[in-house]
């Protein structure tokens, strides 16, 4: 099969959560499962933005990005973290490529529109080229990816992770979609975290307010990836990560999967 998983959040922070969800994306791809990474970084390119004296705004999640804000994104994200999160994937056993969108024209970004702001330098993805991921993966590797992608401007745009993670899936016509991040899953109005959430509940979870923030571009990127037929989308806590090589034997008693209307 093949699993895309998407590492943010803290488990780039801390390096035994990193290193946990490393060892599960070796252990699935030693099962014999084609899996490739793709990895945030919002928390250190934050961080990093600050020593340099630049605040970070964000509209919908999304963070806005002048051509400044750009240009330490690749550094931090292409650069450090990614070599980071290549690091651990080696360390696991396996070994390990790591590149972003620009590279190989994997993937081509268009600027995003969002009715009433101006985002700057933040792209959606409009083409990909899998090819580079079947080239590592008939080698014996993991590809890891940095969410940045080339425009037809010739200018690299900062793409959301979620949503990178959701076109690389659609693209490489993963079986599976699985997002590993800080939070326990999606929560329902009474703060409890829902087991099993439905595309067509979104939209009232939005309009009650009862998730926003970073959650909002994740369940779109859920959506997309459903919609356009990937088998099955599920986010879990990066610290429960050493259950993912499971996944396909038993009922994980943490976070959500979403399911489309053809499922229902």
């Amino acid at each position: 099969m093949k699993i895309v998983i998407k590492i943010g959040g803290v488990a780039l922070e801390d390096e035994a959560i990193l290193h946990k969800c490393a060892r599960a994306a070796v252990e699935m791809a030693k099962d014999g499962h084609r899996v490739a990474v793709v990895h945030g970084g919002g928390t250190a390119l934050t961080r990093t933005l600050k020593l340099l004296g630049k605040q970070s705004d964000f509209i919908n999640g999304l963070r806005i990005t002048d051509a400044e804000t750009r240009d330490v994104a690749l550094m931090v994200l292409a650069g450090m973290v990614n070599k980071k999160v290549v690091a651990a994937v080696v360390k696991a056993g396996l070994p390990a490529v790591g590149f972003c969108g620009g590279d190989g024209m994997t993937f081509r970004a268009r600027k995003k529109e969002t009715q009433g702001y101006d985002l700057g330098f933040v792209g959606e993805i409009c083409a990909v080229e899998p090819r580079w991921f079947e080239a590592i993966w008939n080698e014996g590797g993991v590809p890891v990816l940095s969410s940045l992608a080339l425009g037809s401007d010739g200018e690299y745009y900062n793409v959301n992770a979620d949503q990178m993670a959701s076109a690389c899936a659609v693209a490489c016509k993963a079986d599976t979609l699985i997002f590993l991040t800080d939070v326990p899953g999606v929560k329902d109005e009474d703060g409890v975290v829902m087991p099993w959430l439905t595309t067509k509940q979104v939209p009232a979870l939005i309009a009650g307010s009862v998730v926003g923030g970073g959650m909002l571009p994740k369940l779109e990127a859920c959506g997309n990836a459903l919609k356009k037929g990937v088998g099955r989308v599920r986010i879990l806590p990066a610290a429960q990560a050493e259950i993912l090589p499971q996944f396909y034997f038993q009922k994980l008693e943490y976070g959500t999967e979403e399911i489309g209307r053809a499922h229902v």
